[in-house]
């Protein structure tokens, strides 16, 4: 599939002239420091498309623990003191760099400054977020700004969404090879997965609960599955929400919802009409998670929900939002092992289907912790997509998602060097 995009005569490109490639902002952070450890020991012996080394830094407000950090790496790595409160701060690293990874979360409270310095100085940004309304607002903010200074700004370069965002580009890939079609419906399950939450994923996920929770207007652009969608003749076919138990009689299984179904297909619907809409006006697509058949997979699929609908409203009453958070989940800064992080996996199963009824299969799996060790290697990959694989000149500036922006080209860097297969399982 062709995701090449006409660039503006505009848009400017300064990536020749800065002093590094990528640039990670919030390394000091829990997943910060993972991504930091993975381009340390990953650029030690990678080289630019001109066979020098890539240069790159680590940045953030506390440099005390910036060089503390620095001490643990494996390669030299300089340091750039910057504070989301100081734009001056902001603009001078944003103007050094080719593209800025931002693990400064939650975004909502903490990453607007950031992304206005990108857009105004025509660099490329990536981040992790899984907050939808927060990739809306900056979208009506800066899209425009975006565009005239060549800035390619990609949200969701984690486990939500890239699993999900090419999974569906790689599958309506292989459906088109196949069978000369794309699939008008494409279903993924969450076979299995394994790995832990940290206390920033648990604050990003408190601060969109209690935006909705206060202001109705955010509950409804929640709830629309075409949120991303900013062309003014979106798509208005009705998507499955699977948000309750269901049996999945094809397959002999049960579903439970799955709790980062809200972030993906947004953005699989945002790739969608930003590749002029090649899965077709009536795409359908839904996420959930794989139980067992019988009983037990009937309440486990049960328990799940109940426990997903449990949190979610606890989450948006202030007190026990509260509560919650002082004394029972993990605080900032914390997470997963190591070892939990080497030891965990994802199994993701995507099932297509064209209007003539003939069906694809394809499986994406990862080899770490879907939320940090997979996820720190996705969007350390995707920065260096950006930086050394996809010009601007075929990809210009604006608010991209990563099939959108990096299709194939990323596809083969995670294959390669992040622990993440795309495979047809049968057709």
């Amino acid at each position: 599939m062709d995701n090449n995009t006409d660039t503006s005569s505009m848009q400017q490109n300064n990536s020749e002239k800065r002093s590094y490639a990528v640039v990670l902002y919030g390394a000091t952070s829990f997943v910060g420091k993972i991504t930091a450890h993975y381009l340390a020991e990953f650029l030690s012996n990678a080289k630019d498309k001109n066979g020098a080394n890539v240069t790159w830094a680590i940045a953030g407000r506390d440099e005390e623990k910036l060089q503390q950090l620095q001490s643990t790496l494996t390669s030299n790595v300089d340091i750039i003191v910057a504070n989301s409160n100081d734009a001056a701060s902001l603009d001078q690293m944003t103007k050094q760099t080719q593209v800025i990874i931002s693990t400064v979360g939650p975004y909502l409270k903490y990453g607007e400054p950031l992304i206005k310095s990108c857009a105004d100085n025509g660099t490329d940004y990536v981040d992790l977020t899984g907050e939808a309304i927060f990739i809306k607002d900056m979208m009506d903010k800066y899209q425009d700004t975006a565009t005239q200074s060549g800035a390619r700004i990609v949200n969701s370069c984690g486990f939500d969404s890239i699993p999900s965002d090419l999974g569906v580009y790689f599958t309506q890939t292989k459906a088109e090879e196949k069978f000369g079609d794309i699939c008008d419906v494409i279903h993924m399950r969450v076979k299995a997965a394994k790995g832990g939450l940290s206390g920033g994923t648990i604050a990003s996920m408190a601060t969109i609960f209690e935006e909705v929770g206060e202001d109705k207007s955010r509950r409804k652009q929640v709830a629309n599955p075409y949120l991303l969608n900013d062309d003014k003749d979106a798509p208005s076919v009705r998507q499955d929400n699977i948000n309750k138990p269901q049996y999945d009689s094809e397959h002999k299984r049960w579903l439970a919802p799955f709790v980062m179904a809200s972030i993906n297909t947004r953005i699989v619907h945002r790739t969608n009409q930003l590749l002029g809409y090649e899965y077709g006006r009536d795409f359908k697509y839904d996420e959930a998670m794989w139980m067992k058949d019988g009983v037990k997979g009937q309440l486990s699929s049960y328990a799940m929900s109940a426990g997903l609908f449990g949190f979610a409203t606890a989450m948006m009453i202030k007190p026990s939002r509260e509560l919650l958070s002082k004394h029972v989940l993990p605080k900032s800064g914390s997470g997963p092992s190591k070892e939990e992080q080497e030891n965990g996996y994802f199994d993701i199963r995507l099932f297509g289907q064209t209007a003539k009824k003939e069906t694809i299969n394809t499986k994406v799996i990862g080899d770490k912790d879907p939320g940090y060790g997979s996820t720190s290697r996705m969007l350390a990959q995707a920065a260096l997509c950006l930086a050394q694989d996809v010009s601007k000149k075929d990809v210009g500036g604006g608010f991209w998602t990563p099939a959108s922006a990096m299709g194939d080209k990323l596809l083969t860097r995670l294959e390669s060097h992040a622990g993440i297969s795309f495979k047809v399982v049968n057709s």
